[in-house]
């Protein structure tokens, strides 16, 4: 009757022992989960697509598809002071980001401002906003097209760089 007693127990311990186990991976792996996501570059996770497919699916307009969206912020001053004029930055939209991404963009002028770390100072400087939207489907031909933009620019105008913005999100977009 002991030996039953003690089999009994030693089954219900391990269940509770195996219950605890499995809490713990479960948790192990919510708390790494973000961080391998923050890890990624630019590209927007599976997951995200999956979201988009999944939980958008009965919302979205019937011509809805699932886009990307990337900001580039080009500064408006040559180094030796001089401004990058509307002429020459009309250009280069026709030249390189055009022919690059034809079916539209968008461009908004700002003040922007960094600090020099050599000299530890605030830089205001004029700036451009460059907003692409583009197809989830067409992400890798894309980020190859716009890091050609950014170092298009950064030769052409003598720039230290051009920040990038990637909304790992996809959008919903509908014409």
């Amino acid at each position: 009757m002991r030996a039953i007693g003690k089999t009994k127990a030693t089954v219900m311990m391990n269940r509770f022992v195996a219950k605890k186990f499995l809490v713990l991976v479960l948790l192990a792996a919510s708390l790494l989960a973000p961080a391998a996501d923050a890890q990624q570059p630019s590209a927007p996770s599976g997951g995200a697509q999956q979201v988009a497919q999944d939980g958008a699916g009965e919302q979205r307009p019937p011509a809805a598809e699932p886009f990307v969206r990337t900001e580039l912020f080009f500064g408006a001053e040559k180094p030796d002071g001089t401004e990058i004029g509307k002429d020459e930055f009309r250009r280069f939209l026709k030249e390189e980001i055009t022919r690059r991404f034809p079916d539209g963009l968008t461009v908004l002028t700002g003040t922007g401002q960094f600090r020099d770390a050599e000299n530890d100072k605030i830089i205001r400087e004029k700036s451009m906003v460059l907003i692409l939207l583009y197809p989830l489907v067409a992400w890798k031909e894309s980020n190859e097209k716009i890091e050609q933009i950014r170092k298009a620019y950064k030769e052409r105008f003598k720039q230290q760089s051009v920040l990038r913005v990637d909304d790992p999100r996809p959008v919903l977009v509908s014409f």
